[in-house]
C-alpha cells in the first residue's frame, strides 16, 4: 500500500465571502515541493472569481488519467523493445449530467500520438498496448467515468 498527499490551500484575504464573489484561486502543494496554481473552472465560476490561467480540478482529472495511461504505455513499450521518442496526448474530458442528473465527468477520451525510433508496433499491437495500458492504469481503475483511448495511428 502507498499513500499520496496533497495540500489544498485557499485563503479569503479579506474578500466578502457571503456575496459569493470571493476568489476561487488557491494552490495545490505536493510533497516534492511543487506548487500548482489552481482555481475553479471559468466554465463553472466566471472570471474574475476564477483564474483562467490556473489549473482547475476538471483539467487535473483529465490530465491525471492521461498521465497514468502514458506512464504505463511507456513502461510496456520499453519492455517490448520499442523506443518511444515522443508521446503527446490531447485528451478531452466531458462534463455533463450523469444517469442520476448530477454533473459529472462522464467521459474522458485519450488521444495519444506516439513517435518511435527504429522498429515500431503494427496497428493491432499498438491498439493492444494501449488497451493493456488502460487496464493497468490505477486512476482509470478508480473512477466511474467512461475512459476511451483513440490513439493516432499513422
Amino acid at each position: 500500500m502507498s499513500e499520496y498527499f496533497a495540500t489544498v490551500d485557499w485563503q479569503r484575504q479579506g474578500q466578502d465571502f457571503l456575496s459569493h464573489t470571493y476568489s476561487r484561486r488557491h494552490e495545490w502543494l505536493f510533497d516534492g515541493g511543487v506548487v500548482v496554481p489552481a482555481s475553479s473552472s471559468p466554465h463553472i465560476v466566471p472570471v474574475p472569481m476564477s483564474v483562467a490561467a490556473n489549473v482547475d480540478p476538471e483539467e487535473a482529472f483529465v490530465a491525471s488519467l492521461a498521465s497514468c495511461h502514458m506512464l504505463f504505455f511507456l513502461d510496456f513499450a520499453s519492455r517490448a523493445g520499442w523506443v518511444v521518442d515522443r508521446y503527446v496526448d490531447q485528451a478531452i474530458g466531458i462534463l455533463a449530467k450523469d444517469d442520476q442528473g448530477r454533473m459529472a465527468m462522464t467521459e474522458v477520451v485519450l488521444r495519444p500520438k506516439v513517435s518511435f525510433t527504429g522498429p515500431k508496433p503494427d496497428t493491432e499491437t499498438l491498439q493492444r498496448l494501449h488497451h493493456h495500458s488502460h487496464d493497468a492504469c490505477f486512476i482509470a481503475n478508480s473512477v466511474r467515468t467512461f475512459v476511451s483511448c483513440e490513439p493516432y495511428i499513422e
